[in-house]
């Protein structure tokens, strides 16, 4: 037995969230006494393959070629089911960002695997079966699934599981993947990435607003109180169908799932729909003039006021702590 982690990169660079895999990764492979084989694919530099081993990983496959340079759902599953075959690896585990959730399922059908998706925490385990807590009906709800086949596919919530540094000698080897023709009818012809936001799936801290702003002229303190954070921005469904922000920042049940440390929601009333794609959020701050907000039933900490007076507050009080820091 061995454990097999998918290192997602980002133009050639991995993310926190691959981190975490590797760490999680890391953790079940000591509970089983067994390696852990890392596999990247795509354009990845030495520096960035040997930077796993600081995770855990001692082996690191390496699967570059110019047909793979961008991610291809069923092509990526198929290289990585052929290195599960190929290390002897029956637990495969890897993100469940927006890529790993495409992947997962093909994965674990390719290796006739039980799937564990969005797993929030280690695996218990007896007499061979896995026994996984994952999120369930859009992040309202816990579920504990057991799994019993052979093989074990487990894709990990970012932000669920903490990065821990566990140094090892690590070889990094070239894997030879060219995937089956069928596997490239679908291509992708571009990629746009917004490099100079904080991506909303990875982000340790996101800064949402809704329609308790009144207008898109006054984002601008919610754009400055993010960029004191260090956040990522997001809004409600309806301000992005209002056209007042960007549909890329819409979070919820319809838009995106986030789980960051920290999430501000700032004139948002707390919609189910909106509640099911936050709710995995570590800390829930909530500002809303409204005391009978919905959100203010599942959040840690509530002010309620009127945001025009309660971010300018905020800000100054950030920009103090900064000056003094």
């Amino acid at each position: 037995m061995s454990v097999l982690v998918y290192t997602e990169n980002a133009g050639g660079k991995f993310k926190k969230s691959t981190f975490e895999a590797v760490s999680y990764a890391r953790a079940i492979a000591d509970q089983n006494n067994t390696t852990l084989v890392a596999i990247s694919i795509g354009d990845v530099s030495n520096d960035e393959l040997n930077s796993l081993a600081k995770y855990g990983a001692e082996k690191v496959l390496n699967a570059n070629n110019a047909k793979l340079k961008d991610f291809i759902n069923q092509a990526y599953a198929s290289v990585i089911a052929d290195a599960a075959k190929k290390e002897g690896a029956d637990v495969v585990v890897l993100s469940n960002s927006f890529s790993g959730r495409g992947l997962a399922p093909r994965i674990a059908v390719k290796l006739e695997a039980g799937l564990a998706d969005g797993a929030v925490a280690l695996p218990g385990q007896s007499g061979g079966k896995f026994s996984v807590k994952k999120t369930a009906f859009s992040g309202k709800a816990f579920a504990v699934v057991e799994l019993t086949s052979a093989n074990k596919v487990i894709s990990i919530v970012p932000n669920s599981y903490k990065v821990e540094e566990k140094s090892v000698a690590a070889k990094v080897e070239d894997f030879s993947a060219e995937g089956d023709p069928s596997d490239f009818k679908a291509m992708i012809k571009d990629i746009v990435r917004a490099t100079d936001k904080v991506s909303l799936p990875d982000a340790d801290i996101v800064v949402s607003a809704g329609r308790g702003l009144k207008g898109p002229e006054n984002w601008g303190m919610i754009e400055e109180l993010a960029g004191l954070l260090g956040a990522a921005l997001a809004c409600s469904k309806p301000v992005s169908d209002a056209g007042w922000r960007p549909h890329s920042e819409h979070v919820g049940q319809t838009g995106i799932a986030v789980s960051p440390n920290l999430y501000i929601a700032i004139g948002i009333s707390g919609a189910i729909q909106h509640l099911a794609g936050v709710s995995s959020s570590k800390v829930i701050v909530v500002i809303n003039k409204d005391p009978e907000a919905p959100f203010f039933k599942v959040a840690d900490y509530g002010i309620v006021g009127d945001a025009f007076e309660i971010v300018p507050k905020l800000i100054a009080a950030v920009k103090e702590y900064k000056a003094s820091a």
